[in-house]
């Protein structure tokens, strides 16, 4: 048995069976699991799909609100045991696979049309 396929192995039992479906450009939210001590609370963290990017179990998500005037970025693993679950609240119609230039806008102009 080689590194790779023992690697692989690990890889292969730290995946999620079921994945969520979204694409960049879609409106999600991310139901985060947040330890703080002994307690355990869910967070939910709502914006746009800014980029998805790696394979395997290395596969991350990016999403970015505005809070309080301020762009806010989060960067998760797909499979991460701290991610409940990912709900797409409104799909997007967009023509790029990362949507880095919605950093630099503001109000209107950083939304991201919606598909039909």
């Amino acid at each position: 048995m080689t590194a790779y396929e023992i690697i692989k192995g690990i890889e292969d039992g730290q995946k999620k069976a079921e994945l969520p479906l979204f694409r960049t450009g879609d409106t999600v939210k991310v139901y985060n699991k947040i330890r703080e001590g002994s307690r355990e609370r869910t967070q939910i963290f709502e914006g746009t799909v800014l980029k998805v990017q790696g394979g395997s179990n290395r596969r991350t998500f990016t999403v970015r609100k505005s809070s309080n005037g301020v762009g806010v970025e989060k960067t998760w693993p797909i499979h991460s045991p701290f991610v409940e679950r990912v709900e797409v609240v409104r799909r997007g119609k967009v023509r790029r696979a990362k949507l880095n230039y919605l950093r630099d806008r503001v109000g209107k102009a950083a939304k991201v049309k919606a598909a039909n």
